[in-house]
């Protein structure tokens, strides 16, 4: 079949007013609603239910048994207008569920483009994604999540409603997020989480210099292991290191925070090992 063709099997179920790009491969027993734009060169195998107030742009994988767009899961909900929103070059694998948002919480969850999201994770109503996460196998976010660029969520892992999970942030496996994890650190833990240090390895691997990595790790110091309060390593921070992104980035991070965030270490890490 060529690239530019849409395909929609015999046993699927579109409904005529969705609105299909060319390209689109559709499977069968899946379902696509009313409401649902796909954009072009879009897969979505056999068994997806994509319903709701949908936009979905080009390139996206979606595997079997998955959910995209239904009702939230908030006991709020009246059946308001809300919406889904996803970008672009994103894989969906196995018994995903992402729901559209809620009215008190903008109307809109978001996801980004070039993200992979493994078996069972999970996405709520008004969390917000951005760009080239990974989510390890049941990875779960509660409502109006925020989880920034780069960032990847450990398997099995629960975040709380509200959190915010920072740029390049890496949270180890079985971990309960109920705080925000900042920028750049690698966190993991059950009640209470614990500080591990940097993500040196991942930043490396995002092509950091060692300059880089070096700074952060040294702002890392003031806030983690000196024994300053987390106001007066800001002030220290800001006093003491030259302006630039990652500075910023941490800095604002923090500063914007509501529900404070994962500081507590461990007796391995009280001397700044990372």
């Amino acid at each position: 079949m060529p690239k530019d063709e849409t395909f929609i099997h015999s046993l699927a179920s579109v409904h005529p007013e969705a609105q299909l790009d060319p390209g689109v491969h559709i499977g069968p027993y899946s379902v696509v609603g009313k409401n649902v734009f796909i954009g072009s060169n879009t897969r979505i195998d056999a068994h997806v239910n994509i319903q709701g107030m949908v936009s979905i742009g080009k390139n996206n994988r979606f595997s079997p048994f998955s959910s995209f767009g239904t009702e939230p899961q908030d006991t709020t909900y009246q059946g308001e207008e809300t919406s889904l929103r996803i970008g672009e070059n994103n894989i969906f694998r196995e018994f995903i569920v992402i729901n559209r948002g809620t009215v008190k919480g903008g109307g809109t969850t978001q996801i980004g483009s070039n993200n992979y999201f493994m078996a069972h994770s999970h996405v709520a109503h008004d969390c917000r994604v951005g760009n080239d996460t990974v989510f390890l196998h049941a990875a779960t976010l509660g409502g109006h999540v925020a989880v920034e660029n780069f960032a990847t969520v450990g398997a099995a892992t629960g975040v709380h409603q509200f959190c915010r999970i920072g740029k390049y942030a890496y949270i180890g496996g079985y971990s309960v997020i109920t705080q925000d994890v900042i920028p750049f650190s690698l966190v993991a833990g059950g009640r209470p989480t614990h500080f591990l240090g940097l993500n040196a390895v991942g930043l490396r691997r995002k092509g950091f210099s060692r300059e880089r990595i070096k700074s952060i790790k040294e702002i890392f110091h003031l806030i983690f292991y000196s024994q300053l309060n987390t106001s007066q390593a800001l002030a220290k921070i800001e006093k003491e290191f030259s302006a630039g992104d990652d500075k910023d980035e941490i800095l604002n991070f923090i500063q914007a925070s509501k529900r404070g965030f994962v500081k507590k270490i461990t007796d391995k890490w009280q001397n700044g090992s990372e």
